[in-house]
């Protein structure tokens, strides 16, 4: 996660977020995509988080633990890993439909010598 120059915040310094299952779970709409929209060190080992839900818009300002943060971070890799097999798949679907029209233009002799 990027940072910026830390500055000297604790945890008493913001208000406290509230409890839920993992940052990444929005506490209004439950959504599980809430993601940083800025970060910067906190003091010891927290971390100083902007939060956004794309779903409600809800945000939160927080001060989060490490653990806290690798939590979320695990959640936007796992996030990230699926929307690139998503496209991946949707990449091979169009790949084969522009195939299949190809071969029907091909067959109705739609395409001729002078395309090329």
């Amino acid at each position: 996660m990027g940072q910026s120059a830390a500055r000297a915040i604790s945890r008493a310094d913001l208000p406290a977020a509230p409890a839920r299952d993992g940052i990444h779970v929005c506490p209004d709409c439950a959504s599980d995509l809430v993601q940083p929209v800025a970060w910067s060190e906190a003091s010891g080992d927290c971390w100083e988080l902007v939060l956004s839900c794309p779903n409600c818009r809800w945000t939160e300002e927080g001060v989060y633990t490490q653990a806290e943060v690798e939590g979320l971070e695990e959640r936007l890799d796992d996030g990230l890993a699926d929307m690139l097999e998503d496209l991946q798949r949707l990449a091979q679907a169009n790949m084969a439909d522009e195939m299949d029209r190809f071969i029907e233009a091909l067959r109705r002799d739609h395409i001729l010598p002078e395309d090329f």
